[in-house]
């Protein structure tokens, strides 16, 4: 990471008026706190308002930089209630995502506007979703974004087991269920699988490029076909 897309994201992680430390910084940089703390210097001597101290935890002031944003009450309750629902239904990464999204969201809104947030009464609660099944979704998202070959061992719903090769092509949550769309090399066809009834998951080493005939708008156009008739 560069050092200013660094300073970029140790501010935003400051937002919201929470004390975070030089080493939560550093574990989601990845950097030493010894960078951290010299990070945070820079950003105070150049006008930043970071308030601190090495060993305590650093705040941003409010009023830096934040731009109002001007929401309807629709879009305020969809902003909240999606974001509460991938914290509650998302993988690790997803969950804090949503987390960190909801601190921005309130850190930049208007008085009256982050009051209607903090009043949304939308909950959600997933309690299937075991810390083994959100590592997968986190795993297999990131497999779809580096185009990353899959080898999965599988149960389908009669019990069987059988080991797969896929090009994971995009996630589905159906409620409850999450479920991946990918190119099965095994049947040479689209396949949908449930994440809960994956065994076994870990990327080959290989990437596959992109193939128009099995892609996830052609597993769409196919789907559609079917729908019609």
């Amino acid at each position: 990471m560069r050092r200013a897309d660094r300073l970029f994201q140790i501010v935003q992680y400051l937002r919201g008026g929470r004390l975070v430390t030089a080493r939560q910084l550093a574990e989601r940089l990845e950097v030493s706190e010894r960078t951290i703390y010299r990070d945070i210097a820079d950003l105070q001597a150049s006008g930043v308002p970071v308030e601190g101290e090495a060993g305590v935890g650093y705040v941003l002031l409010s009023g830096f930089d934040l731009p109002p944003l001007m929401f309807t009450r629709d879009e305020i309750v969809a902003l909240v209630a999606g974001a509460r629902l991938v914290r509650a239904w998302g993988g690790v990464a997803m969950a804090r995502g949503a987390e960190e999204a909801l601190v921005k969201i309130s850190a930049v809104l208007p008085e009256a506007e982050r009051a209607r947030a903090a009043a949304v009464q939308v909950h959600s609660f997933a309690p299937g979703l075991t810390d083994e099944l959100r590592a997968r979704i986190d795993a297999i998202e990131a497999a779809v974004e580096r185009r990353a070959v899959l080898a999965v061992s599988y149960v389908d719903a009669e019990g069987a087991e059988t080991e797969r090769q896929l090009r994971p092509l995009g996630l589905w949550f159906w409620g409850k269920v999450w479920t991946l769309v990918a190119w099965c090399e095994l049947r040479e066809d689209f396949r949908m699988f449930r994440l809960d009834r994956i065994t076994t998951l870990a990327e080959t080493g290989a990437r596959f490029r992109a193939e128009r005939e099995k892609s996830l708008s052609e597993f769409y156009r196919r789907m559609e076909a079917q729908r019609r008739g």
